[in-house]
């Protein structure tokens, strides 16, 4: 599963951290549960481990259970790292990436557009309330041909 690049980027995006946080995961796979067995393990200090795995839990990505030595009155946390959490929250991402490139391929596909020598682009209804210049700096819009850019939405679907 951490072969996966899409895994990797969901983690290494969460995390924040592109070092440390994959070799954290693999120890909890591999049956240490607490960060201190995780930071000797690895050799890195225990509060980057702590660090990592609240971000993973924020994320829900991670769980742990408390409990209380009875000894020492300290408590231990013991963590999971959730898989099936890792694949739904892809799936999610995915869902709402398609979503997104939808929504703006209609938009693209729904308006006319032009656009300044500067790069400022507006609807045709803005262009016109503003006499077809550019309210930002006073150059003339001109029509785009945004056909390149419905094709690439297009191309980001299939």
């Amino acid at each position: 599963m951490l072969n996966e690049t899409m895994v990797q980027e969901l983690i290494q995006e969460v995390t924040e951290d592109n070092e440390h946080s994959l070799t954290i995961i693999k120890c909890l796979l591999e049956g240490k549960i607490t960060d201190e067995e995780i930071s000797e393990e690895i050799e890195v200090r225990l509060n980057i481990v702590r660090r990592i795995l609240y971000k993973l839990y924020d994320a829900g990505l991670a769980s742990y259970k408390r409990s209380k030595d009875p000894e020492t009155q300290w408590y231990t946390y013991s963590w999971t790292f959730e898989k099936d959490s890792v694949i739904e929250t892809i799936s999610k991402n995915y869902e709402e990436k398609a979503e997104e490139i939808e929504e703006s391929l209609a938009y693209e596909e729904d308006n006319m557009f032009f656009v300044c020598t500067n790069g400022c682009r507006f609807k045709f209804e803005e262009a016109a309330e503003y006499n077809f210049i550019c309210p930002e700096c006073d150059e003339t819009l001109e029509y785009q041909d945004n056909a390149s850019v419905i094709t690439g939405l297009k191309e980001q679907m299939s």
